[in-house]
């Protein structure tokens, strides 16, 4: 039979292409794996995946799809759509057994690999005898909060809403409480209960995936795997830094895209600041006013307005802004290192890699 890895996504479209994009290098590395990814029907409306889907079935043969059924959720009154995201995955943990059994029939299955929210197929994974990873797509930095998030739940006892003070997480500066993410705000919240079960269970996994690199986050990767972020009691599993990852730019577009490139070829080299406000960034309009008012009288090619004025003319007209691009210049040139051969993210990959296939 032949090796599988099944990659298990949250619904949401930044997450599944996030999925693909891991399946798409460790294709580079050993590409008679077949990746097999498992498809959760989304509970809210986050767009259409069938479009991408198709595209990539049609261009990445060795990439599979498993749609799981929908599963019929609660009524929940949170704020957060976080919230739904876990109680579906928490229900969705059947569909995922059986998805595992059905393919197990005529593949050899290596590891399963989740994101955060899917903290619970850990025990499906349990029940297959499979190692389980976690793949985490933000920085190093967060994964450190997230990571610490037991341990400041275990000696704080307001929300974090109501604290103002800096918390001092191992290998991050000193950060405002008011400035981790929302859901984690306050501690009654379901949301916050969802964030601490999967900071609680990313420790018992066998590897956690990060995209990003060693050079550009050597603080706190050193933290993590110098066991710093988690209770004292856990052990940390291995860090396996192998970003960074992007999207390839082959998704299929309607030729709007090609239109806002061609534009872009046309500007002066590093003259143009990319504003992007993920999947499922939401604003109001009074929100989307200000930030075009501000992009507007910057004066540059295309929070308050005035904010907005003022970081983007700092990043392209000041001294300060010179020296931030000259060090994103020479971030870039580690990052392309980091992905050559022989560079410190191919190493981690490879590692990983071999960590399925002994034996």
């Amino acid at each position: 039979m032949e090796d599988a890895v099944i990659l298990y996504p949250s619904p949401a479209i930044g997450h599944l292409i996030s999925m693909v994009e891991l399946g798409k290098l460790i294709l580079t590395h050993s590409p008679n794996l077949s990746i097999m990814i498992l498809v959760t029907p989304p509970p809210y409306d986050a767009g259409s995946t069938a479009p991408y889907i198709n595209h990539v079935s049609a261009t990445t043969s060795s990439i599979t799809f498993h749609n799981l059924p929908a599963v019929s959720l609660p009524p929940n009154n949170s704020p957060h759509h976080e919230t739904l995201a876990f109680e579906l995955l928490h229900l969705n943990n059947p569909n995922v057994l059986q998805a595992i059994t059905s393919i197990s029939e005529t593949s050899t299955v290596r590891a399963l690999i989740m994101d955060f929210f899917c903290y619970p197929g850990l025990s499906v994974a349990a029940d297959f005898n499979l190692p389980a990873y976690f793949f985490f797509t933000s920085a190093a930095c967060s994964l450190a909060a997230f990571l610490y998030t037991p341990v400041m739940h275990r000696t704080i006892t307001k929300s974090f809403k109501d604290l103002d003070t800096n918390l001092d997480i191992p290998g991050v500066p000193p950060m405002p409480s008011a400035d981790m993410p929302k859901p984690l705000l306050d501690r009654n919240d379901k949301a916050y209960e969802g964030f601490l079960n999967s900071s609680t269970h990313m420790p018992k996994s066998a590897g956690i995936i990060v995209n990003t690199f060693e050079s550009l986050e050597p603080r706190a990767i050193k933290a993590i795997s110098a066991g710093l972020c988690v209770p004292d009691e856990e052990l940390t599993p291995p860090l396996y830094c192998i970003g960074p990852l992007v999207a390839a730019n082959d998704q299929g577009d309607d030729g709007s895209s090609n239109e806002c490139l061609t534009w872009l070829d046309l500007q002066p080299s590093r003259s143009v600041v990319f504003l992007c406000f993920g999947s499922m960034g939401l604003f109001s309009a009074e929100q989307l006013t200000e930030i075009a008012v501000g992009l507007e009288r910057s004066g540059q090619r295309f929070v308050s307005a005035d904010e907005v004025e003022k970081r983007v003319s700092e990043l392209m007209d000041s001294q300060e802004g010179k020296s931030v691009r000259m060090q994103v210049s020479k971030m870039k040139a580690s990052a392309e290192a980091a992905m050559s051969e022989g560079g410190s993210s191919r190493v981690a990959l490879s590692k990983l890699v071999e960590s399925w296939t002994r034996g």
